[in-house]
């Protein structure tokens, strides 16, 4: 098969890498890439929502599959454009999409299926006066949200009603994230723990993949400014297999079946971020693909032709007996430029990246990376995302392998947080605990 891979992070340089362990694919490209993804794929300098532009080139390589990595392209219709042209592609259609494209939809739609999530009320930007009048009859701490896609900033988690104020001027007056705030949700605080899920389907038949638990706050203890995901491990003990169970009945059921009435079925990864809270798991977002930085620790545990199975998936004939995880673990520390998530330099030189092997366990993903001569420096906030992959290793040693292979790369303003990983080992120990009694 040959292959096109949509994006340019740590996510799709982590399916390139299991997509190019297929037997079946006979070449990989990517657009646009980035560095990393180089030593894999061929680049094709075409940005993600450059639809016609993708179209003409699929059709000039022969695509046999198309994977849609990041979430712009799939919210505009790229994969209703490549198969209304015959092209297969793995992800949702626009219609599907808007479970991230739009808050406001999502949590209508959770509404109207009965899915756990936080009580909420959605505003349009007019209706500014009646939002803050709401802010002001809420307990704090809340969440507001842009509606839109804002690259993983635009949900803002608010200490006090001043801060929700602020942040509704930031979003509707300040427009500090585009269009995007054109609506915006006031929702109440969960408390407890996060998790995720991802969920592979073809619209009928679905599988899950293994729990994981993101970082996203920039700083040690999960303080400072929220992220695009500063680490992550998988599985997260926090999901058991009774937890899991209850999700796939109270929400994957419900969400798949929903979207499917309202004539919207939906195909590919969904990705259903969770708040593990006292009253069980509620639902906290759906992404509409492979989250980032998680997809760097659980495509990894997939075992299996991840290209039979995303195209399986695109051909509509997914069988979930042939989705299997290995039994192991998998942490990935994301090194960052300083300054990130706030303003930040690039163009630094990355040394050391020759000293990680696979054969150690660990993979170095790059997110955001670009050539310079014959050397490779920084482009992006979120620079590596160092993986290691733990077979026979139980968490706190994949944990340890993680940041001895940290330790051997480094660029000027290097920053990532120390902890990625440590609060699962409590439920570990726990776990150790009970066992022996």
């Amino acid at each position: 098969m040959n292959l096109l891979v949509i994006g340019s992070g740590g996510r799709e340089h982590a399916l390139v890498w299991k997509l190019r362990q297929s037997p079946q694919v006979r070449s990989i490209f990517c657009a646009p890439g980035n560095a990393g993804i180089e030593q894999l794929a061929t680049l094709v300098q075409l940005p993600p929502t450059d639809v016609k532009g993708l179209l003409k080139f699929a059709k000039e390589k022969r695509i046999d599959l198309t994977v849609v990595g990041s979430e712009q392209p799939l919210v505009e219709g790229l994969v209703d454009t490549f198969e209304e042209n015959g092209f297969k592609v793995f992800g949702p259609s626009k219609s599907a999409a808007q479970l991230e494209g739009s808050k406001v939809f999502s949590k209508d739609f959770m509404t109207r299926h009965h899915i756990p999530t936080a009580q909420y009320r959605n505003f349009a930007a007019a209706e500014y006066e009646a939002a803050k009048k709401y802010i002001n009859t809420l307990d704090p701490p809340m969440v507001v949200k842009a509606d839109g896609l804002a690259a993983g900033k635009g949900v803002i988690i608010c200490k006090d009603r001043q801060e929700a104020l602020v942040a509704l001027d930031d979003i509707v007056l300040h427009r500090a994230f585009g269009d995007a705030g054109d609506r915006i949700v006031v929702e109440e605080f969960l408390v407890g723990e996060e998790a995720s899920i991802f969920i592979l389907t073809d619209g009928e038949h679905f599988v899950p993949l293994s729990s994981a638990q993101d970082h996203k706050r920039i700083l040690d203890g999960d303080l400072g400014k929220n992220t695009g995901g500063m680490g992550a491990y998988a599985p997260a003990p926090i999901v058991t297999e009774e937890i899991l169970q209850r999700v796939i009945r109270e929400v994957v059921r419900p969400t798949l079946g929903g979207m499917k009435s309202e004539g919207s079925p939906y195909r590919g990864c969904l990705y259903i971020g969770l708040m593990m809270t006292a009253d069980g798991p509620q639902v906290l977002e759906y992404n509409c693909r492979f989250g980032d930085p998680e997809t760097q620790v659980v495509v990894p545990l997939i075992d299996g032709d991840l290209a039979e199975i995303f195209l399986s998936i695109a051909e509509r004939r997914l069988d979930p007996s042939k989705v299997k995880m290995h039994q192991a673990t998998a942490v990935c520390v994301v090194m960052a430029s300083q300054g990130y998530p706030d303003e930040y330099q690039s163009g630094k030189q990355i040394l050391g990246l020759e000293n990680i092997k696979m054969e150690d366990g660990v993979v170095v993903f790059h997110a955001g990376t670009r050539k310079d001569g014959g050397k490779i420096v920084t482009s992006g906030g979120r620079v590596l995302g160092v993986t290691a992959i733990g077979y026979n290793n139980e968490l706190d040693q994949t944990i340890r392998n993680a940041y001895r292979a940290v330790e051997k790369i480094t660029f000027d303003g290097t920053y990532y947080r120390s902890d990625i990983g440590k609060k699962a080992l409590k439920y570990l120990h726990t776990t150790k605990q009970n066992n022996k009694q």
